[in-house]
C-alpha cells in the first residue's frame, strides 16, 4: 500500500517536472512579453466564437453520452448530462488528482442513477469514438498537407499507432463478452462481468452506435473551428487542412502520460510544427496556443458551479 502510494507520488512529481520544465524552457527561449503583445482587441470576436463552440461541444458530448445509455438515458434530463460533462472537465483541468475527469463524472453519475457499468461503457466508447473521428479527419486532410510540408515520420507514426489502438479497443469492447475471464478474477471483481455485458450490448443497437459516431464528427468540426480561431485571433490565418493535421498530432502527443494534462508538451509540439514547418514566429504560435486555456478554464468553471450545487440521489 505504501509502495503504491509512493509510486503515485513519484509519478505525479515527474509529470509536474516535465510540465513545468517544458514551459520554463519554451518561455526562456521566447519571452512572455513578446507572446502577450499578440493579444489585442481583434481577438475578442474570435474568443467569442471559441466559447460558443465550447458550449456546443459540451452539448454534443452530453447528447452522445445520453444516446449511448439507450432507454435509460431517455429517463434522465438532458441538462443532467451536461452538468456531469462539466464536472468531468473540472476535475480534469483544475484538480491535481490521481483520477481523470472521465472516471470522476462516470462514478458520480453511476452512484446517483444506479447504472455505473453502463455509464462506464458509454463514456469509454464515447471517448474512443471521438478519437476515431479525429483520426478520420486527419487522414482525409493529410494528403493536402504532405504535398506542401514534410511532416516528421515520428508524428504520423504516433497518430497511426494510436488510431489502430483505438480501433482495437472499440472491437474488443463490442465483443468483450466473447472473452472468458478467469473465475478467480471475476469472483474478486464481479463488476468486470457487468462491464463486459455493458460493452457488448451495443452490437444490438447499431443506430445508437452510428449516432454516437455522427456526434463525434460534429465534435471534431467544432474542435477544428476552435483551433482555427486561435490563429485568427492573433492575426495569422492557417488553412483548415493544416489545422486539422497539426491539431491531431498535438493532441496525440499530449496524450502521452508524461506530463500534467499535456502541459509543456502541447506548447512544444505546436512550436515544432507551426514554427518549424510553416515558419510562423514562435511567439505568435505560443500566443495562439495559450488561448487554448480559455475554453479549458471556461469548462472547469462551469463544472465548479455544478459541483457546488446540491445533488439529488434519485431520478
Amino acid at each position: 500500500m505504501a509502495s503504491s502510494r509512493a509510486k503515485k507520488i513519484l509519478s505525479s512529481a515527474l509529470k509536474a517536472i516535465v510540465s513545468v520544465g517544458g514551459l520554463a524552457y519554451i518561455f526562456w527561449k521566447v519571452p512572455f512579453g513578446e507572446v502577450c503583445s499578440h493579444w489585442t482587441t481583434q481577438a475578442l470576436p474570435w474568443i467569442g466564437l471559441i466559447l460558443f463552440c465550447t458550449i456546443f461541444s459540451m452539448i454534443i458530448q452530453a447528447n452522445r453520452w445520453r444516446g449511448l445509455l439507450l432507454e435509460e438515458g431517455k429517463k434522465i434530463k438532458f441538462f443532467t448530462f451536461y452538468e456531469y460533462i462539466a464536472l468531468g472537465y473540472f476535475f480534469n483541468n483544475l484538480l491535481p488528482s490521481g483520477f481523470g475527469g472521465d472516471a470522476v463524472k462516470t462514478i458520480a453519475f453511476g452512484k446517483r442513477f444506479g447504472n455505473t457499468a453502463n455509464s462506464v461503457a458509454a463514456v469509454a466508447i464515447s471517448r474512443v469514438m471521438g478519437l476515431l473521428a479525429m483520426f478520420l479527419c486527419f487522414f482525409v486532410m493529410l494528403p493536402f498537407v504532405v504535398t506542401r510540408y514534410h511532416i516528421p515520420a515520428i508524428y504520423t507514426g504516433a497518430v497511426c499507432g494510436v488510431a489502430l489502438l483505438s480501433i482495437f479497443i472499440i472491437f474488443a469492447g463490442l465483443f468483450s463478452d466473447k472473452i472468458k475471464l478467469p473465475t478467480a478474477l471475476t469472483s474478486k471483481i464481479p463488476f468486470l462481468l457487468k462491464l463486459q455485458n455493458a460493452f457488448s450490448i451495443y452490437r444490438g443497437y447499431k443506430k445508437a452506435f452510428f449516432l454516437s459516431g455522427l456526434d463525434s464528427i460534429w465534435l471534431q468540426i467544432s474542435s477544428i473551428t476552435i483551433h482555427y480561431a486561435y490563429f485568427q485571433a492573433v492575426g495569422v490565418p492557417v488553412d483548415l487542412a493544416t489545422i486539422t493535421v497539426f491539431m491531431t498530432i498535438t493532441i496525440t502527443v499530449s496524450m502521452l502520460p508524461i506530463s500534467i494534462n499535456g502541459i509543456g508538451l502541447r506548447e512544444g509540439v505546436n512550436v515544432s510544427l507551426f514554427t518549424g514547418l510553416l515558419g510562423i514566429p514562435a511567439d505568435t504560435v505560443l500566443a495562439a496556443a495559450l488561448l487554448g486555456y480559455i475554453p479549458m478554464i471556461f469548462q472547469a468553471v462551469q463544472g465548479g458551479i455544478f459541483l457546488c450545487r446540491p445533488q439529488k440521489t434519485t431520478k
